[in-house]
Order: structure tokens, then C-alpha cells, then sequence
């Protein structure tokens, strides 16, 4: 196998892991949009929460039934739920961190194997 074949296929191989990593970056990034709906969403309801009077009637859709619940029991769910969205955007926020170096680490490989593949078939 001459040096140009072994060239172009970790060209190949590089440009596929480049194009993986670009995608589980996308997906993180529709997750962490997911999240950021959800924490708005909750934050609202939230919001809404203290403008109520303690005896209000809150109500809580389990599937196709309202189902009455206590406004102390429905703020602490609430709440819950936000510290979970809050601490699963701090891990998503990581990762995207940790994905967009790596794919800026194999981009700056890419454009090397590019470069070098380029001189070589100028060579050819």
C-alpha cells in the first residue's frame, strides 16, 4: 500500500470521526434547547404558584385525568423538578464543552491530513 492510500484512508477515517463527533454535538445541543423549554416552563408554573392563596384548588393531569393535588405538595414537585433541569443542563453544558474541543481537536487533525494529502498528490 503506497504512502497516498494510507493517507487517504486516515483522511477517511478522520473525516467519519469528524462527522460522528459533529453529531453527538448536535444532539447535544437539541437536548440542552429540550431542557431549557423545560426549565422555562416550570419556572413559570413556579411563578404562578406564589400568586395563589394557600387553600387554591391546583390541579395535576396524570394521563387523561385532573387530578387534585395540595398546593405545598404541588410547589415542592415543582421545585424538584427544577433542581433536576438545572442539573441536567450543568451536565449537558459539560459535555457540549468537552464534544466542541474535541471537534475542534479533530478538525485541526483534519485540515493536517488535508494539507498533507494535498502535497502528496501535488508530488504524485
Amino acid at each position: 500500500m503506497s504512502s497516498l492510500s494510507v493517507l487517504e484512508a486516515k483522511l477517511e477515517t478522520e473525516s467519519r470521526a469528524f462527522q460522528q463527533l459533529q453529531k453527538e454535538l448536535q444532539t447535544a445541543i437539541e437536548s440542552r434547547q429540550r431542557l431549557d423549554s423545560q426549565q422555562q416552563e416550570n419556572e413559570v408554573v413556579s411563578k404562578e404558584f406564589e400568586h395563589l392563596e394557600d387553600d387554591a384548588n391546583i390541579y395535576k393531569l396524570i394521563g387523561p385525568v385532573l387530578v387534585k393535588q395540595e398546593k405545598g405538595e404541588a410547589v415542592g414537585n415543582v421545585k424538584n423538578r427544577l433542581d433536576l433541569i438545572n442539573k441536567e443542563i450543568e451536565r449537558i453544558e459539560k459535555q457540549l464543552q468537552d464534544l466542541t474541543a474535541k471537534s475542534e481537536k479533530k478538525k485541526g487533525e483534519l485540515a493536517q491530513l488535508q494539507m498533507q494529502f494535498q502535497q502528496a498528490t501535488g508530488k504524485a
